[in-house]
């Protein structure tokens, strides 16, 4: 523990003297480190993606950095200090789990999560959906939207209920397509049923988002193996016919462990 505390020391001091000798550093704000910050998240989640420890560690750095070097701004026109950001996130951990500092019985997760929605009413949020960023990319935002949203109990039942009502969105699209003439109302159909199939990925443990970026990354896989294929053949890809192309992409994915199918 006291080489934990020394380290962070440590970080603390470097940021005291970056800020108050480094060029760069002297001239950052709040919103010159946003963007940063937001690309740095990026690089950690991809680490994560990749199941790349060494790189989780060193993004996981990046962003400590960013978080005390907020800090130290803060405290520059005394609005906030480093001890103040970890005073009141101790206080919020302690307030939010009653089940551990408290009398509070919380069986499972589930319990945990929609208890700490309930807490979160009482300290003075009209919505529950007041913690979800506006900012946030869409897939994720509807996924913590259906999360919130059934912390305080309002959702399904289970996945066959949630299902059936991704079927009942799909057939709505599908009339609005076929009937073709009003592009707003297809729009709207359309999100929906990427709504009503968020829902059900947290019915089946899957998260949304993850999901998707694996099978971008397994298209970006195979459509590249295609491009070789197509090389090797001497042919190139847009002069190729559509059913030539096919084949090549079954071969691929006959090549490729059939548990990535």
């Amino acid at each position: 523990m006291d080489d934990k505390i020394k380290a962070f020391r440590e970080l603390l001091d470097i940021m005291d003297e970056l800020r108050g000798k480094c060029p760069w550093d002297k001239n950052q704000t709040f919103e010159s480190l946003r963007h940063l910050t937001i690309e740095e998240t990026y690089e950690l989640s991809e680490a994560i993606l990749q199941k790349n420890t060494d790189e989780i560690k060193k993004e996981l750095g990046d962003l400590m950095l960013h978080l005390v070097f907020y800090a130290k701004i803060g405290s520059e026109t005394g609005a906030f200090d480093i001890g103040d950001v970890l005073r009141n996130i101790n206080e919020k951990l302690i307030r939010r789990h009653p089940h551990i500092y408290g009398g509070v019985v919380a069986e499972d997760a589930r319990a945990v999560r929609d208890n700490w929605e309930k807490i979160k009413l009482g300290e003075g949020k009209k919505s529950v959906l007041e913690g979800v960023p506006k900012s946030l990319p869409t897939l994720v935002k509807a996924y913590r939207i259906q999360e919130k949203a059934s912390g305080v109990g309002f959702d399904w039942q289970n996945a066959s209920q949630v299902w059936k009502k991704v079927l009942e969105e799909l057939d709505e699209l599908n009339t609005e397509v076929n009937a073709g003439k009003n592009t707003d109302r297809i729009e709207a159909e359309y999100g929906d049923l990427l709504f009503s199939l968020v829902n059900y990925s947290r019915f089946i443990g899957v998260n949304p988002e993850d999901a998707l970026e694996k099978s971008n990354r397994k298209f970006i896989r195979r459509f590249q193996k295609l491009e070789d294929k197509a090389e090797g053949l001497g042919k190139s890809l847009h002069l190729m016919p559509l059913n030539e192309m096919d084949g090549l992409w079954n071969e691929i994915k006959e090549e490729e462990n059939p548990s990535d199918e």
